[in-house]
């Protein structure tokens, strides 16, 4: 059995009203977080994290730049989309001091679920991205989805009746999108029959975004 996620609390106001307040840890992202912890230890001071859409890529950033501070690490989201030659400098820039000196980059792109990771075309770049520090959030286990659901619920001022996380889980994606998605769906069929969010408002929410085979465990 997987251990039980543990929970870090933002050191930040987050703008959204149904964004995450805090990061649930669990396999997916526990070395991830440990090594966010001590940037330091990167190799070229340049750590590159991907991982799946609406995994808290941006969030954990976030949090060790509260914890190391905005002067000592730079951050770079979307790296993906940014111009490949531009990257290239800013990498080049941290090993020529250009940031502040001991500071440290820490990249941030979305992983290419088609082809398998991101994918870079200059090969200076490439090889740059591929010294430094390779980060990657996994797919959620069943005890951090069931952790998940809570944590976008309560995001959401979404009231729960005990049992709807054991009930979820197993019909539903192990994908953070997937589970946000779900959370977001039963708080609009909740709305919308001005009921509680019980398991008839979960049913449909299940048949919404699965279709009515959904019925049956994945």
């Amino acid at each position: 059995m997987s251990p039980s996620p543990s929970q870090i609390a933002l050191p930040l106001t987050v703008g959204a009203p149904a964004e995450a307040r805090r990061i649930i840890v669990g396999p997916a992202n526990a070395h991830v977080i440990d090594a966010l912890q001590d940037p330091s230890r990167w190799p070229f001071h340049v750590a590159v994290l991907t991982g799946p859409p609406r995994s808290g890529k941006s969030l954990l950033a976030r949090w060790a730049q509260g914890l190391a501070g905005a002067d000592r690490l730079e951050v770079i989201d979307d790296a993906e989309r940014m111009d490949e030659s531009a990257l290239f400098h800013r990498w080049n820039a941290v090993q020529q001091g250009g940031l502040r000196e001991g500071a440290a980059l820490l990249i941030i792109a979305n992983a290419d679920e088609e082809h398998g990771g991101w994918r870079i075309a200059l090969p200076d770049l490439a090889s740059r991205i591929g010294g430094s520090l390779a980060l990657e959030i996994g797919a959620p286990d069943d005890a951090m989805a069931a952790e998940l659901i809570l944590a976008h619920a309560e995001a959401r001022g979404l009231s729960l009746p005990e049992g709807a996380a054991d009930y979820l889980v197993p019909r539903t994606t192990r994908s953070f999108a997937a589970i946000e998605a779900l959370v977001a769906a039963i708080d609009r069929i909740s709305l919308e029959r001005q009921s509680p969010a019980t398991m008839s408002v979960w049913r449909a929410a299940l048949e919404a975004l699965h279709g009515p085979e959904q019925q049956r465990l994945l």
